[in-house]
């Protein structure tokens, strides 16, 4: 069971948690909707390369990175998608595409982005495209100490979630 490591690390930090099944989904808006959780609080996991070196982009399912915004604030020409072929490897205790936002627990960076501290919870793939766990925001931030930066755009639309409009949004920026 691919969840055992994080949900093992998470017993030892005494953190509360909940894992929710849910129908086997395999993109972040897809996960959020099979498992009642906002597009906001649901966090996906990237994977990409700084000057070759991987790492993870944590930011909220109905977000995109915005790259230009991650070379300027690393000082790089090159921030790009990590390949899966790339990062496979490095997950061996997880399916493909399915990672948790833990890489303090696969030994690489993680980067988040602010639009996720707005949230008092955090959701995401727990090593499964059937499984997520859900946690409090500061439980996490405590545990993986990410670099938290802002480094993404919000979807004008995520069907999942109608509560959480564009342009409510929009006009809060």
């Amino acid at each position: 069971m691919p969840v055992r490591k994080l949900k093992a690390y998470l017993d030892e930090a005494s953190v509360k948690y909940v894992t929710i099944t849910h129908s086997s989904a395999f993109t972040s808006q897809d996960i959020a909707a099979s498992a009642h959780v906002s597009g906001k609080e649901f966090a996906k996991t990237v994977m990409i390369k700084i000057d070759g070196v991987m790492a993870m982009a944590v930011l909220p399912a109905s977000y995109h990175i915005d790259f230009d915004s991650l070379r300027a604030t690393f000082g790089t020409k090159s921030v790009i998608l990590a390949t899966e072929t790339e990062f496979k490897d490095r997950f061996p205790d997880c399916e493909l595409g399915a990672m948790p936002p833990f890489g303090n627990l696969y030994d690489m960076a993680v980067y988040v982005a602010d639009s996720l501290m707005q949230n008092m919870y955090i959701s995401f793939n727990a090593g499964s495209h059937t499984e997520l766990i859900r946690l409090g925001y500061d439980d996490y931030k405590r545990l993986v100490k990410p670099r938290i930066l802002q480094f993404s755009w919000k979807t004008l639309s995520f069907p999942s979630d109608p509560s959480d409009r564009w342009d409510e949004e929009y006009r809060s920026n």
